[in-house]
């Protein structure tokens, strides 16, 4: 799986690659610069087609060390990002002219390099080659032309444009007249950078690297903030449910909110019935100066003429119960009367007054 996936973004990296280079070949249109190969391995360059501002025509000797002279910066500056056309003697390519069925037309490159052994004394690993365009013979087949080298031939010519940062080196030859093409064969092509002198598969490894890396670090993100989102929705469901229980177990135990005030309405005794009962039991010659409510209790507080019948009066009442003196009764000679202190317990339910 993992070489499969391998050949499938190493096919995907090059078709982007090559869709890449040809908008920027649009958009940027690439120098051409021709070399043309002389004798004894030497080389002219020069700018084509020539331009106002593009420095003269040189020529230098290209060898395993190098090439000699150098080339002056002008010239550096021109090759950076070039298309660089090499021009090769046709004495040092060596010419087959072959023949193949009609119906092999779409598939001659496939075929000739599988007999590119039997053909030229390279193994296909270590030979170059290029075709002329099939032309019709008798018989219902076409014939071409094969000019070939050994690859060990160009890659000082490779090495070369790799050092001059140019985009791409192609090799080119004059075939022979009895080849009948119009124009030269292109005997090998390498596209070295891109068309602005990037590197770009190297460009889109790092892009798909950093993609990669962002879409673990997001997902180990997101994987954290769901544990914590998760881990809160838990604990509130958790209240919810806490709420909901002891709701339930006060409707359980003795109704609703509702209820349960209309209880406490019914049960605790209101302040103004409870005076009223207090005036309806006690004489009119008794005064009340303080009357308190607490809880299920009444304490009154005031003068009379017989502290002791009182007891009497408000035990008689329905509301009341348990009449009692919760401190002494006392005569001042100021007052007209005894005063006194009478704490009773108070019926919750009145019933309606008379």
């Amino acid at each position: 799986m993992w070489s499969e996936l391998k050949e499938l973004l190493a096919v995907w990296i090059a078709a982007v690659t090559a869709a890449i280079d040809s908008a920027l070949a649009r958009i940027v249109p690439q120098r051409r610069i021709v070399l043309v190969e002389g004798d004894d391995d030497n080389f002219t360059v020069r700018v084509t087609p020539a331009a106002k501002a593009a420095p003269p025509s040189a020529q230098f000797r290209l060898s395993q060390d190098g090439i000699e002279p150098p080339l002056s910066p002008e010239w550096r500056a021109a090759l950076r990002g070039s298309r660089l056309d090499v021009l090769l003697r046709p004495d040092k390519i060596l010419f087959r002219s072959i023949d193949f069925p009609k119906a092999a037309s779409n598939f001659l490159d496939g075929m000739v390099r599988a007999q590119i052994d039997r053909l030229t004394p390279w193994p296909a690993g270590d030979a170059v080659f290029g075709l002329t365009p099939p032309q019709p013979i008798a018989n219902d087949r076409i014939a071409l032309t094969l000019a070939a080298t050994s690859r060990q031939r160009i890659l000082p010519l490779l090495r070369l444009a790799g050092d001059v940062g140019a985009a791409s080196v192609a090799g080119l030859v004059e075939a022979p007249e009895t080849a009948h093409a119009a124009e030269p064969v292109r005997v090998f092509d390498q596209k070295l950078t891109g068309a602005t002198g990037a590197n770009v598969p190297r460009l889109l490894r790092y892009t798909l690297l950093g993609a990669c890396v962002a879409a673990a670090a997001s997902l180990a993100i997101g994987a954290y903030v769901g544990s914590v989102l998760e881990a809160q929705q838990q604990d509130l469901q958790q209240r919810i449910a806490q709420r909901r229980t002891a709701l339930l177990r006060i409707n359980q135990g003795g109704g609703s909110a509702e209820t349960l005030l209309a209880k406490r309405k019914q049960t605790s005794p209101s302040s103004v019935m409870v005076l009223e009962a207090v005036t309806r039991a006690l004489p009119d010659s008794t005064y009340v100066t303080e009357l308190r409510v607490e809880g299920d209790k009444v304490q009154v507080v005031g003068l009379t003429q017989d502290a002791p019948s009182l007891i009497r009066l408000m035990e008689q009442s329905p509301q009341f119960t348990r009449a009692t003196f919760f401190a002494p009764t006392t005569r001042s000679q100021d007052e007209p009367g005894e005063r006194f202190h009478i704490e009773a317990h108070i019926t919750p339910y009145f019933g309606l007054p008379s």
